[in-house]
């Protein structure tokens, strides 16, 4: 993965919106943001990971009847 990873163009609008709106956040408003958003980002991560978890089997009682 050397290459970085291309945006669409809804995604680069998105961001272009976004940047507004935080432009215009207090530096209280804008710190409790990003608490949120790290939070959010690592539940994100957790749910991956059991979604890669049950996907794989991972974890999973072995069942030798199978």
């Amino acid at each position: 993965m050397s290459q970085p990873i291309e945006l669409s163009l809804e995604q680069r609008f998105n961001i272009r919106s976004f940047e507004m709106q935080v432009q215009k956040m207090s530096h209280e408003q804008a710190q409790e943001f990003l608490v949120k958003l790290y939070e959010q980002m690592l539940a994100k991560e957790n749910m991956y990971k059991e979604f890669i978890k049950h996907e794989w089997g991972i974890g999973a009682p072995m069942n030798p009847a199978q």
